[in-house]
């Protein structure tokens, strides 16, 4: 996989490919659908796959705050389109130099001059350009003159739905990790390096492994219970916060995660971490004898619910293992543990790991006015 950061850094080499553009947030089975279609061109041209992607996404650089969440950071955007049989990723500043250009330019620039692009794989709603003037219409005519073809993406749905990077945020946000993993093709993460903190959460006996977040990242925020993947593969249940950590405050939202029956030092390691089933939103205490109470009570309440569901538990295997929760060293701590409050059962309502309704909305690809559209769906 060659990563390419600007048009600056396109060789030679780099010429003659087939490709798409788009902002594959999070690279959803709807965005392996696409590239699916160009490997099919490839293979007969005998050429690689190109994506073109933008930083900041073009819904970021005009909305900022306001842009919907992050699926995937870029570091492992690039890592899901390799594992998608993507050759190159071509990474392009989205600036005021790129709005600006015209349409037509875009495709000199870019595709013509740039990637000598041999075949588009693109949606037949996609829009382009200043002057919004691009679209499937305009590349299929200037294709035609400039030799190279131009496909429209194939719609691809579940459950009659058309599979979106809108439609898994809002899943994630109603808490269906469950239906939100059947559209992306695999369960939901966040992930980043084991940083040192404040160190509050060792003075009441909760260490925590703390990972600071970028803001438009949070696609979830609160307490959830979590499958943690450790840098030697073990994965091990435990609790975590997603946010802003009110009660101690933060200059940055942090992913903080308590692992269950874990001693270690994780400073410096990179987590993957699984959320499985919102616990809470998140809450300012007055003091931490109040937070210290609460954490016990997330803590039972996780516990509980590995024990109480299978599928989640599951997560917890190691890669190369096949003993399910049940059988495994920590089912047995969480089985203890669970039965000290067995009084306070958690439900499948308070617990929503699969049971709201698939969401269903209308989402475009296009974006702001004046920017090449995002491949949301």
């Amino acid at each position: 996989m060659q990563v390419i950061r600007g048009l600056h850094n396109l060789r030679d080499e780099h010429r003659g490919c087939v490709a798409t553009i788009g902002n594959f947030d999070g690279v959803h089975r709807g965005h392996q659908a696409i590239l699916d279609q160009c490997r099919e061109q490839a293979a007969k041209l005998q050429l690689p796959v190109t994506v073109v992607v933008f930083e900041p996404q073009p819904r970021e650089f005009f909305a900022g705050d306001q842009a919907p969440p992050r699926l995937a950071l870029l570091r492992d955007k690039v890592r899901l389109l390799q594992e998608a049989g993507v050759e190159r990723v071509l990474c392009l500043p989205f600036n005021d130099a790129l709005r600006s250009l015209t349409a037509e330019a875009f495709i000199d620039k870019v595709l013509i001059d740039g990637l000598g692009v041999r075949h588009l794989v693109v949606g037949d709603d996609f829009r382009f350009g200043c002057d919004r003037r691009g679209d499937f219409h305009l590349l299929t005519e200037i294709g035609e003159q400039r030799g190279f073809g131009v496909e429209h993406t194939r719609t691809f749905t579940i459950d009659d739905d058309r599979v979106s990077s809108t439609r898994i945020r809002t899943l994630l946000a109603s808490g269906n990790f469950d239906a939100a993993a059947r559209l992306l093709g695999r369960p939901y993460q966040l992930g980043g390096r084991v940083v040192a903190d404040q160190k509050l959460a060792r003075t009441i006996g909760v260490p925590t492994a703390n990972l600071p977040q970028p803001v438009r990242s949070l696609a979830l925020h609160g307490v959830y219970a979590v499958v943690t993947e450790l840098p030697d593969g073990r994965r091990l249940p435990g609790v975590a916060n997603i946010g802003w950590r009110p009660t101690v405050g933060s200059t940055r939202p942090v992913l903080e995660v308590h692992l269950f029956d874990f001693n270690g030092n994780l400073y410096g390691e990179r987590l993957r971490v699984f959320p499985c089933a919102k616990l809470r939103g998140e809450v300012k205490f007055d003091d931490f004898a109040d937070l210290k109470q609460q954490i016990g009570v997330d803590q039972r309440r996780a516990q509980r619910f590995f024990l109480q569901h299978p599928a989640a538990g599951a997560l917890l295997q190691h890669p190369a293992a096949g003993s399910p929760l049940q059988h495994s060293a920590e089912g047995a701590a969480l089985q203890h543990l669970a039965e000290g409050d067995a009084g306070q059962a958690v439900t499948n309502d308070s617990l929503p790991l699969a049971s709201a309704p698939l969401a269903r909305e209308s989402v475009t690809s296009d974006s702001s006015a004046g920017t090449p559209a995002d491949h949301d769906g």
